[in-house]
C-alpha cells in the first residue's frame, strides 16, 4: 500500500465522536482549533465532526499527496493542469504569481481601465445599459458581483444572459434602449454555440432599433482575441485574457468587467486585493492552520467517511443570493472527476453536489429534510454583521438568530417520545461570518473557495482545472439540431416530438 492508501484506511478506521460531545469536552480548544480568522473573515468549523485524529490523518494525506509541491505550482505558474499541459494563473490575476504573468495580468487589467474610461468620457456615446453575454464562468462571476454590491449604484444598469432560451435575451431588451446599451460577448474560446448565437441576436436587436454601427457598440471579453475579430469586433474593442486563466476562475480577469464598469473601478480593485490576501494565506500557511487546506479535511470527512452525497451552502444575506449557483460550478466541474492525476479509477467519491439557498427563505422549503430528513447533509451558514438596510434594527437581528440557531438546532437536536417530533441532531454545519459584505472580502471569500476546491482536489489525486465532461453533451447536441449524427429511436422520436418534421 502507499501512503495515501494508508491515510484513506486510517480515515475509513476513524471512528467520529458526537459533536456534542466534542464541543462540551473542552470548548475553548476546539474554537483555539477550528475557528480561523483570516481576511477579517471569521471561519467556524467547531459544529463538524474534526477532531485531532481526524485531523492528523488528513494532514498526513496532504503530505502523501504531495499538497506543498501542487501549492508550489499553482502559483509558480508550473503545470497545474497536467491534462491540458498547462498553468492555473488565476491568482496571477490578484498579483500572486509567476512574475511575468502577474506583469501580463496587470498590463490587462490597465488595458480594461482604459476602456471604462472611454466609456465615461463618451467614447461609445450616451452609455446607460451594459448586455453582458457569456455562459457559465463568463456569466455566474460577474452576475454575483453585480449583484451583490452593486444594488446601490446607478452607475450603470447590467443586465447578464447566459441562457440560449430567447426569453432571456427579450427581457433584457425590454429594460434596455438600443441608442443607450453596450454588449461585453464573454466567452473564453469566442467559439461557444449559445453565448454566440446570443451575441448575433443582440446584433440584430441594434441593428433593427436603427443604431449607427451596432457591431462597433460590442466589447469582447476573450483568451481568443483572433476568432474575436473574425466575428467582427475590431481589435481595440477585445479586452483579452490569458489561456491559463479557467473559465470558472476568471472574473479576476476581463470577465469582470461589468463588475468594473458597474461597480468602479476601485471596488474591482478592493476584489481583487481581498482575493490576493486570501492567496497569501493560502501559500503560506500549512496544515491544520490553512483555512482552506482545513474545509478540505471537513469535506473529505463527510464525503469518504460518513458517506454524504450532497453539501448545503445557505447564504443568510439577500445579496449573496447568487453564491449557492456560483459554487455549484465551482466545485462540480472542478472536481466532478473520476479519474486520478494518473489516469486511474479515483477509488473514492469525488466531490459531492452542491446546492443550497438563501436564509430564511429556506427555512420554510428543505430544512425540514436536513433537521429530521434520512440524508445526512452538512450544511454550510454565511451571514454578516452589518446589514444592508436602514429598516429597523429587528429584521438583522431574526435573521442572524435564526442563521446560528439553525446550527445549534442540527448539532443538538431533540429527543420526543413521539418520533415525529423527534430530532435526532448530530449534524454538522460550519458558518463563516463576514464583518460586511464588501468587494475585499468577497474577493477573500471566492478566493477560499476557489482554494478549498484545489486542497480538496490535491486530497483526492485529481485535476481541478480540466472539464471535459461539459463537451460530450454539447457535441451532441449540436448534431442533433444540424441532423448529422445518428441517434437511438427514442432519442429521435422525443425530437421530433418537441420540434416536429
Amino acid at each position: 500500500m502507499t501512503i495515501a492508501s494508508d491515510a484513506w484506511q486510517a480515515l475509513a478506521d476513524w471512528q467520529p465522536q458526537k459533536l456534542t460531545d466534542l464541543v462540551a469536552a473542552d470548548p475553548d480548544a476546539r474554537l483555539q482549533a477550528l475557528v480561523r480568522n483570516v481576511a477579517d473573515i471569521r471561519f467556524d468549523f467547531a459544529k463538524t465532526h474534526l477532531d485531532a485524529a481526524a485531523i492528523a490523518i488528513l494532514a498526513n494525506l496532504a503530505e502523501a499527496q504531495d499538497f506543498g509541491g501542487r501549492r508550489k505550482r499553482l502559483f509558480s505558474g508550473g503545470i497545474a493542469n497536467p491534462t491540458e499541459n498547462r498553468a492555473a494563473e488565476h491568482s496571477a490575476e490578484r498579483g500572486d504569481g509567476a512574475p511575468e504573468s502577474v506583469h501580463a495580468a496587470q498590463a490587462l487589467h490597465q488595458r480594461m481601465r482604459m476602456m471604462i474610461d472611454a466609456i465615461e468620457a463618451g467614447a461609445f456615446g450616451e452609455i446607460r445599459h451594459l448586455l453582458h453575454i457569456g455562459i457559465g464562468g463568463s456569466a455566474l462571476g460577474p452576475d454575483l458581483l453585480v449583484d451583490a454590491l452593486g444594488r446601490h449604484s446607478d452607475r450603470y444598469d447590467v443586465a447578464v444572459v447566459s441562457n440560449v432560451d430567447g426569453a432571456a435575451l427579450d427581457e433584457a431588451f425590454a429594460k434596455f434602449s438600443p441608442e443607450h446599451t453596450l454588449v461585453a460577448v464573454a466567452s473564453k474560446t469566442f467559439t461557444t454555440t449559445e453565448t454566440l448565437l446570443n451575441a448575433n441576436s443582440a446584433l440584430q436587436w441594434l441593428d433593427e432599433a436603427g443604431v449607427a454601427d451596432p457591431v462597433g457598440r460590442f466589447i469582447a471579453l476573450t483568451a481568443n482575441p483572433g476568432r474575436a475579430m473574425e466575428w467582427g469586433i475590431d481589435e481595440t474593442r477585445i479586452l483579452p485574457f490569458s489561456e491559463t486563466v479557467g473559465g470558472r476562475y476568471s472574473l479576476w480577469s476581463s470577465i469582470g468587467f461589468p463588475a468594473a464598469l458597474a461597480l468602479g473601478w476601485d471596488a474591482f480593485a478592493d476584489l481583487l486585493e481581498g482575493a490576493a490576501e486570501m492567496d497569501r494565506h493560502f501559500r503560506l500557511a500549512d496544515g491544520a492552520d490553512n483555512i482552506c487546506l482545513l474545509a478540505a479535511f471537513a469535506d473529505q470527512v463527510y464525503a469518504n467517511r460518513l458517506g454524504c452525497q450532497t453539501r448545503a451552502v445557505f447564504a443568510y444575506d439577500e445579496r449573496l443570493r447568487l453564491l449557492p449557483a456560483y459554487l455549484q460550478q465551482l466545485e462540480m466541474e472542478s472536481n466532478g472527476k473520476s479519474v486520478t492525476l494518473d489516469g486511474v479509477p479515483l477509488a473514492q467519491q469525488s466531490a459531492p453536489v452542491t446546492w443550497g439557498g438563501v436564509g430564511t427563505d429556506a427555512q420554510h422549503a428543505v430544512f425540514q429534510l436536513l433537521h429530521q430528513g434520512t440524508h445526512l447533509v452538512p450544511v454550510e451558514f454565511i451571514v454578516a454583521r452589518e446589514p444592508d438596510h436602514l429598516l429597523d434594527d429587528a429584521h438583522h437581528e431574526t435573521l442572524v438568530a435564526n442563521c446560528i440557531a439553525q446550527g445549534a438546532a442540527l448539532m443538538a437536536g431533540r429527543a420526543s417520545e413521539d418520533r415525529a417530533r423527534a430530532y435526532p441532531g448530530d449534524r454538522p454545519s460550519t458558518t463563516i461570518l463576514l464583518d460586511q459584505v464588501s468587494p475585499r472580502s468577497l474577493g477573500a471569500l471566492i478566493a477560499f473557495y476557489e482554494h478549498r476546491v484545489f486542497a480538496n482536489a490535491v486530497l483526492l489525486g485529481i485535476n481541478p482545472f480540466d472539464q471535459f465532461g461539459v463537451e460530450l453533451g454539447k457535441e451532441m447536441a449540436k448534431g442533433l439540431a444540424e441532423g448529422t449524427v445518428d441517434f437511438d429511436p427514442a432519442t429521435q422520436a422525443l425530437m421530433k416530438a418537441a420540434l416536429g418534421d
